[in-house]
């Protein structure tokens, strides 16, 4: 069994060439080379190359060493942290309490 590669929809694989992008522009106002990032993230310079190209292939755990690495490791909390549409969903889910009447 060879391995599976992520599918993604153009706009989504756009967005994941963004991320990595954003990652190589930071480890360029550091001055730091990718084998630098490589180093201090234990992983190859490759998988830092494949990073800032936002290759699908590279797992999650990959990336955060990377962030890690560049010192904004605190950035993958951002991820789906104002989740607009889960919010409305719930909201029109949420029963407001009928009021008893009182009997008097």
């Amino acid at each position: 069994m060879g391995k599976r590669k992520a599918l993604l929809f153009p706009q989504t694989a756009r967005k994941l060439q963004t991320v990595g992008e954003q990652i190589k522009l930071a480890r360029l106002r550091r001055h730091l080379t990718a084998e630098d990032i490589a180093q201090k993230a234990h992983v190859g310079r490759t998988t830092v190359v494949q990073i800032e190209k936002g290759s699908p292939s590279v797992s999650m755990g990959m990336y955060l060493a990377v962030l890690n690495a560049l010192g904004l490791q605190d950035d993958i909390l951002l991820l789906a942290k104002d989740d607009e549409l889960g919010r409305t969903i719930q909201d029109l889910e949420i029963k407001t309490p009928r009021r008893v009447k009182n009997k008097q």
